[in-house]
């Protein structure tokens, strides 16, 4: 399918686990983009919510029926459009980070995020689907945020989407801990990471790419260190790019909220990377590796006992 699809990708600075104000943002940033003539509209990863080590995402979930998933069905009708984004939904007592694409119809498509990174497992479960959203447009892929780094993801997309969509709260390296210059270091490897992968996907798939993202600063928690605030920023990088792994819109960090739009070719072309069987795309940081680690495994128990403990919402 070689149809152009005027779409769109919004850049949020969302507040930490405010879902009513958050709704109330995306609401807005939804018709700025419809009314400039986007038909496919993309909000980020946790849209909802934002993310973070933080007290409020215990409460942040929403009934996967709930307002979000009515948001972006209204929104798809009213404007005869696929909007889709991520949020933490609840059903039969479990917690996803669920992406959903309303149609135009009114109908809808969902994927959970195959395995939380890193605190994130402290608010929610893994999924277990393939990530392949079947719409009138075509099969179209979703991938949320570190899903963009692995290989697994490539695996089971390859040859069977005509576009991804999703998005990342891509967080970075703490900036008001000492040995500032250690955290610089890691934080532009970070930036540099997150500025190549969506790209990076389109380039191993053959197809274009429409990934919108967070902007701003937060302060939150760090596992394990109770009391020790994790000042920080999201990395922004909302990005579309075309099936050949040109960036034809983009907006950094620094550019804030708002919306980008280009027109994109559906279908498939040949990959331009070879994927491989080691579990990363790219080499990271031996840092970012232990961390990924112990967070994982703490943010597991701390899900499971705030679970039994009736400290979550559903």
């Amino acid at each position: 399918m070689n149809d152009l699809l005027k779409t769109a990708a919004v850049q949020m600075k969302a507040e930490m686990g405010n879902v009513a104000l958050n709704l109330e943002k995306a609401d807005k940033l939804i018709d700025e983009a419809a009314s400039k003539g986007a038909r496919m509209v993309i909000l980020p990863e946790f849209f909802t919510s934002a993310m973070a080590f933080d007290p409020s995402l215990l409460q942040a979930a929403v009934e996967m029926n709930g307002k979000a998933s009515e948001l972006l069905i209204t929104k798809a009708r009213q404007h005869q459009a696929y909007v889709g984004g991520s949020f933490i939904s609840s059903r039969d007592g479990e917690r996803y980070n669920t992406f959903v694409l309303a149609m135009p119809d009114g109908l809808t498509a969902c994927h959970n995020k195959d395995q939380p990174t890193m605190w994130e497992n402290c608010y929610y479960a893994p999924g277990s689907d393939d990530g392949i959203l079947n719409t009138p447009l075509g099969p179209i892929g979703s991938v949320l945020c570190w899903e963009f780094i692995r290989n697994r993801t490539v695996s089971r997309l390859i040859g069977k989407v005509d576009c991804i969509v999703g998005g990342s709260c891509w967080w970075t390296v703490p900036l008001n801990w000492p040995l500032h210059s250690f955290w610089e270091w890691h934080h532009r490897i970070n930036s540099k990471l997150m500025s190549t992968t969506p790209a990076n996907l389109s380039r191993l798939l053959g197809v274009a790419v429409v990934h919108a993202a967070h902007a701003g600063d937060f302060t939150g928690c760090m596992p394990l260190l109770p009391g020790v605030p994790y000042s920080s920023c999201y990395l922004g990088e909302t990005q579309i790019v075309d099936r050949s792994g040109v960036i034809v819109a983009r907006m950094k960090r620094e550019d804030g909220e708002g919306v980008i739009l280009a027109d994109i070719a559906l279908g498939r072309v040949s990959p331009s990377l070879s994927y491989t069987t080691s579990f990363w795309i790219p080499k990271l940081p031996l840092l970012f590796r232990m961390v990924w680690i112990y967070q994982n495994v703490y943010g597991r128990r701390y899900y499971a006992r705030a679970k039994s403990r009736g400290k979550l919402n559903f």
